[in-house]
């Protein structure tokens, strides 16, 4: 310093030792004998890795031996391993997946995920055509071969019992195929429809729920059990309001439930061979009827003459 004193500053001094180290690592007597050496000159393990050895990237450790270099970084063989499955990669090779590195069976799988196809259960490739699917699993179908032909299979094969068989050997053995699935039937048959089906796959078009030997309805080569077939497509009473499960009365060109078809003055219950009159478009008893004024009834009577007339006419052939 200006004063003559000297000033101590340890920075300096950490910069002085880091310059000297590596000479620092050479001159140190061994406390045991050398274990590595390197271009001729012997290091113990500490100094070698200070100096030479770099830093595996997944457990943090120095690595001594054999270094995987990939991803921009260094590895242990052993902690070099798929982002997904945790298959060591340093002998078989991977793929960049979105940053990640992955073993090929699942660089497969995630990228049959983007692309909504399957990735075959043998070689772990994509399947660009129709899959083989076998005991639940996809697999490329030229990966088997039928088990009574010999044939190389399609996509359309059939198991059976644990085998697979081409279709045409499949149809000499008289086994019934499912309507749904498409696969044989072992067990069970509901034949219905014209077809038949596993028990747990005739199932109603709506609710998906199976009819288990309960009633179920057809309309356009569909199946449908009685609630649900009563909601898309069955009468609704004219009076509640609400889908017609039980029988229909069809009256004033109306639909009603049995109990709803009822007088709308004195509200007795109605049938269809029961006198009644049409007023507000709503059934009266002939009882309330003729309680009526003789002008409305009048009226009434005109109006049903008048309908009949026009019904008549629409009746009538045209002569050309």
């Amino acid at each position: 310093t200006a004063s003559g004193k000297f000033r101590f500053q340890p920075e300096g001094v950490i910069q002085i030792f880091s310059a000297l180290f590596p000479l620092f690592a050479f001159w140190l007597p061994f406390i045991s004998p050398p274990r590595l050496v390197f271009e001729g000159r012997k290091y113990c393990e500490h100094d070698f890795q200070m100096l030479f050895a770099p830093c595996c990237h997944q457990c943090g450790e120095f690595i001594i031996g054999r270094v995987i270099k990939a991803m921009n970084n260094s590895w242990h063989p052993d902690c070099f391993c798929c982002d997904l499955c945790q298959a060591v990669l340093a002998d078989v090779g991977f793929v960049k997946n979105a940053g990640r590195h992955l073993c090929r069976p699942c660089h497969n799988r995630e990228k049959a995920r983007g692309l909504g196809k399957y990735v075959c259960q043998k070689c772990h490739a994509i399947i660009e055509e129709q899959p083989l699917l076998f005991k639940n699993d996809p697999y490329h179908p030229d990966h088997f071969n039928c088990n009574n032909c010999g044939k190389e299979l399609t996509a359309d094969a059939r198991e059976l019992k644990g085998e697979l068989y081409c279709l045409p050997c499949h149809d000499k053995m008289g086994v019934p195929i499912c309507g749904a699935c498409r696969r044989p039937i072992e067990g069970r048959v509901v034949n219905a429809m014209g077809k038949q089906w596993h028990v747990e796959h005739f199932v109603c078009a709506k609710c998906e729920k199976p009819f288990l030997g309960h009633r179920h309805y057809e309309r356009k080569g569909l199946a449908y059990c009685e609630t649900h077939y009563n909601q898309l497509f069955g009468d609704v009473c004219y009076h509640c309001n609400r889908v017609i499960e039980g029988d229909v009365v069809s009256a004033l060109n109306k639909a009603w439930c049995v109990n709803c078809f009822a007088c709308s003055t004195c509200n007795t219950k109605l049938t269809l061979k029961d006198k009644f009159v049409e007023v507000d478009l709503k059934p009266v008893c002939k009882h309330c009827y003729e309680r009526l004024p003789d002008d409305m009834k009048r009226r009434l009577a005109k109006r049903e003459r008048d309908s009949k007339e026009k019904k008549k006419k629409l009746l009538i052939p045209m002569c050309l």
